[in-house]
């Protein structure tokens, strides 16, 4: 896995704005964009290239995740699932999961601390 750039900018309010731009492609990488952080919560856009995911892990809360375009595998709690543009799993608290990009892969990523 290849380190993960960061923009920590949110977008402005008020305004539409098309998802799929919001972050690009990087070849070999993980793009990630926080679009809104707040305390309780924080939404973030992520590009993955074929072939690009990330490790197993935890959270102390919930999360859900978005595929917007491209198609992933993400594993909750051991189980693969494949997840494909429009779709969307919810990775609960305290189950580790997984997400390895099959194809290019774009997906918002909702965490919700509560």
């Amino acid at each position: 896995m290849s380190s993960t750039p960061t923009i920590a900018s949110e977008i402005a309010g008020a305004q539409a704005l098309p998802l799929l731009d919001l972050v690009n492609y990087q070849e070999g990488s993980i793009v990630s964009r926080v679009i809104l952080k707040r305390e309780k919560g924080n939404v973030t856009i992520f590009a993955f290239d074929e072939g690009q995911g990330l490790s197993e892990h935890t959270a102390p809360f919930d999360a859900l995740v978005q595929a917007m375009e491209g198609e992933a595998e993400v594993t909750v709690a051991g189980k693969p699932l494949t997840v494909k543009a429009s779709e969307v799993v919810l990775l609960p608290a305290e189950q580790p999961h997984a997400v390895k990009a099959t194809t290019r892969f774009k997906m918002i990523l909702t965490m919700i601390r509560s």
